[in-house]
């Protein structure tokens, strides 16, 4: 492996470790949210703080194919940049936010989580998700 790639897979690493670190910041800071990950625009996980019993891969793709929808379908309606997704179930809501434009930032929030909050504290962790992925 040549020194290049060794270097771009440390950056790549420490990336997804600041990731990391932010969406557990993120969880702890708002106790609302029960679960978290970044994933990228084409469905792959980026970084995650996401239970066992979660598929990772289940969630990047539901993530992403969620986030195009939406897009298409504020820009068909003519109701300007998509702000956030959110599916509400008897259990809680999955609630997503665009991070820049190659990510997406997808949170499990509680049934009873109060939202604004929630909306607020994941604008703020979008905001620094996108300077680490750009």
């Amino acid at each position: 492996m040549s020194l290049r790639r060794k270097v771009e897979r440390m950056v790549e690493r420490s990336k997804a470790e600041e990731l990391k670190i932010l969406l557990e910041a993120l969880e702890a800071t708002t106790p609302d949210i029960e679960a978290s990950a970044v994933v990228s625009v084409d469905g792959l996980m980026i970084a995650s703080a996401l239970p066992r019993d979660v598929e990772e891969d289940r969630v990047a793709a539901m993530s992403a194919a969620m986030l195009s929808l939406g897009e298409r379908t504020a820009k068909e309606l003519a109701r300007g940049s998509l702000s956030e997704i959110y599916v509400k179930g008897e259990n809680g809501y999955v609630v997503l936010m665009a991070s820049g434009e190659n990510a997406v930032l997808t949170a499990l929030a509680r049934k009873d989580a109060k939202l604004g909050l929630v909306f607020l504290d994941m604008k703020r962790t979008a905001e620094d998700v996108t300077r680490l992925v750009g």
